[in-house]
């Protein structure tokens, strides 16, 4: 299984390259919206972030206030650090879930049965779908790097763009200050950085056929399949 992990700073257009593998049939998991699950109505990370914050982070009717919640933890390296913790474990349970869906389907289809796992690589990865078809997959992950999750992917991709268009398409999508976009841009680790440790780099300060152009020459490089950097994934 091919596994495309798809990172970026914020702001530089990853949604886009999302929506055009989406287009070539590559099936997409967007760890953003997990993490906006783990905190939907009634689940118990939410309930433990309310009982954290409390009314400091609600609305007058009693619902979560997700800017506060915002200005909070990019303010704190702590606190960021705390809600990560509660919310990266369920993000990561949910990709593997979507991989395994994927894995299971693809050896059906290729008629190879799934093998069976080491006990050391249980919710490790990819580590287990080697070699299970020739299947694209895309794990759009913001904080692959930060998060240590280099080693979900059989290559990285990385979205950039100027560092003017960055902060403009962050104005333009969330009602947010200029002070409050620096705040999420240093939360991450340097685009230049990100760049440097990339497979593929998608350069999106130009229009949206020359950065389709560039991801449909990414798709035909000719890449091993079953080549995951390295079995499981790191939480440290």
């Amino acid at each position: 299984m091919r596994i495309i992990g798809l990172t970026g700073g914020v702001g530089t257009g990853k949604s886009t390259v999302a929506r055009i593998l989406e287009q070539h049939g590559i099936p997409v998991a967007d760890a953003d919206q997990m993490a906006r699950q783990a905190l939907a109505l009634g689940s118990p990370i939410r309930e433990r972030v309310l009982e954290r914050y409390g009314k400091a982070i609600q609305t007058p009717s009693g619902d979560l206030d997700r800017r506060r919640l915002g200005q909070i933890v990019f303010a704190d390296a702590a606190e960021r650090a705390w809600l990560e913790a509660q919310i990266h474990p369920f993000v990561r349970a949910q990709l593997q879930d979507f991989l395994s869906v994927l894995a299971e389907q693809s050896s059906k289809v290729h008629g190879v049965p799934l093998e069976e796992e080491p006990a050391s690589q249980k919710r490790s990865g990819v580590g287990f779908f080697s070699g299970q078809g020739s299947q694209t997959v895309c794990l759009m992950i913001p904080l692959l790097f930060e998060a240590h999750m280099e080693n979900w992917a059989s290559e990285i991709w990385v979205v950039t763009c100027t560092p003017e268009q960055q902060r403009q398409r962050l104005a333009r999508r969330d009602p947010l200050t200029p002070e409050e976009i620096e705040a999420r841009i240093a939360s991450q680790w340097p685009l230049a950085e990100k760049v440097r440790r990339a497979d593929v780099v998608l350069d999106n300060s130009g229009s949206l056929a020359e950065l389709e152009a560039q991801v449909k020459q990414a798709l035909a490089l000719e890449r091993p399949f079953a080549s995951p950097r390295q079995a499981g994934y790191s939480d440290g």
